[in-house]
């Protein structure tokens, strides 16, 4: 009979980022903070989703959720890119594939 805490479920249960994932978002971040787009962001890891944030100030809501949901993967793609009203800009099935939407000259940030 094994013993098994309330808690340890709740942190198997969460979706996260994989390494090669989370390093792919957080160059995509960098060159953007360099270009002077964004500023800060905000990872979280949910029960369904894991998300990345990014924000033009802190304070604000975030201009772009970067969501990953392995629930969605067979149907519409497990990646999307959401905008600030909650509209899916771009889903797709593999990472790369939705981070083409930030590409130089495909968007422009307007003020």
């Amino acid at each position: 009979m094994a013993f098994d805490p309330p808690y340890a479920q709740a942190r198997s249960a969460r979706v996260f980022f994989e390494r090669p994932e989370l390093d792919r978002l957080l160059s995509l971040y960098g060159r953007m903070v360099a270009a002077g787009e964004w500023r800060d962001y905000a990872i979280d890891g949910l029960s369904d989703s894991a998300v990345f944030s990014v924000f033009k100030r802190a304070s604000e809501a975030p201009l772009y959720r970067i969501e990953k949901r392995p629930a969605l993967a067979r149907r519409q793609g497990a990646w999307a890119v959401v905008g600030q009203g909650g509209h899916i800009l771009r889903r797709a099935q593999e990472l790369d594939q939705v981070l083409r939407f930030f590409e130089r000259g495909r968007f422009r940030v307007v003020d």
